[in-house]
């Protein structure tokens, strides 16, 4: 099978993006992995001449200041991201892939969904279960809660929201080469609740999620208590595949510390393969040259691979 094409945006214009990609692109190992369709303002970066530029409303964008989040660099990746997204709705790209990208200038430029995973739902019509999934070398992470107040976390969980990222999170598993994944899912509370001491949501919202994945085929375990379910993914012999946790930072936390410049998110659960680095834009260095592109390369490597897949299924 011939490689996969991705399309590539270079995020956001005043961050370190562009220098991200520059720099993962002067690296030839990418050639191995994809064609790319890339994204962004022509003659900002130098790539390789075989490197295909997209025309889209934003090739001739003038230039954006360092550091800055405004509307303008926002509607440029708002309508960046909308072509990304056309290309491989078009049959022309296979998956996606983009630099960081700023939430506040996304929203000073139009962006009205919490975040760009509601975004490119509603801007697929898609209507099904998605979230954003947190990849760590060959650990996984999803959430059930995601970009809330964390005060209304514990009234957003549900037994089918539990059952649902699990099945999210194994599903992109299955689809990045894991045949049987195994998932660990946290607790809410102190301690796993306590026997209800400290809460009750373990035992009369989680754990029903838990075996309601089982059911469907699923296989995870817990809840465990939060504090101890990425001791058990990574150093338990067997370990796991994946870890659900109930909100944000409960897994982003142990994520960025286990490798902050490596992570990268996935928007799980789409009709498409879309990544990126889990880090943000670092406006405090961005124009100085000394952005780290691990992230940008491994976000890239995990869009072809599962690229790849998804057109082995579609195939099939």
């Amino acid at each position: 099978m011939s490689l996969p094409t991705l399309a590539l945006f270079t995020g956001d214009p005043a961050g370190i993006g562009p220098e991200l990609v520059e720099k993962m692109l002067q690296n030839a190992t990418w050639r191995q992995q994809a064609r790319v369709i890339l994204i962004g303002q022509k003659d900002t970066i130098s790539v390789p001449q075989d490197v295909r530029w997209h025309d889209w409303s934003g090739y001739r964008a003038p230039t954006f200041e360092c550091g800055q989040a405004t509307a303008l660099n926002g509607r440029y990746m708002v309508e960046a991201l909308a072509a990304g997204v056309d290309l491989v709705m078009a049959g022309q790209a296979d998956a996606f892939c983009f630099a960081p990208l700023n939430k506040s200038a996304l929203r000073q430029g139009g962006m009205t969904q919490e975040d760009e995973l509601r975004w490119f739902a509603e801007h697929m019509h898609y209507r099904g279960v998605c979230g954003e999934l947190n990849v760590l070398k060959n650990l996984w992470t999803a959430r059930v809660t995601s970009h809330v107040p964390l005060k209304e976390v514990s009234s957003l969980l549900t037994p089918d929201k539990v059952a649902d990222a699990i099945r999210m999170i194994s599903q992109a598993l299955q689809a990045s080469g894991v045949t049987r994944p195994r998932i660990a899912v946290c607790g809410l509370n102190p301690h796993n609740g306590d026997n209800g001491n400290y809460g009750d949501e373990e035992a009369r919202i989680i754990a029903p999620g838990v075996q309601q994945a089982a059911d469907m085929g699923f296989a995870a375990d817990g809840p465990f208590p939060a504090d101890t379910a990425f001791v058990r993914a990574v150093r338990v012999p067997g370990g796991y595949d994946g870890v659900v946790t109930m909100y944000h930072d409960q897994g982003q936390i142990a994520m960025k510390l286990m490798g902050f410049e490596q992570g990268v998110t996935v928007h799980g659960g789409l009709p498409c393969p879309i990544t990126t680095p889990a880090h943000g834009t670092a406006y405090d260095i961005a124009g100085q040259g000394a952005a780290n592109p691990q992230a940008m390369a491994n976000a890239f490597e995990l869009a072809a691979r599962m690229a790849t897949a998804h057109r082995q299924i579609a195939t099939a």
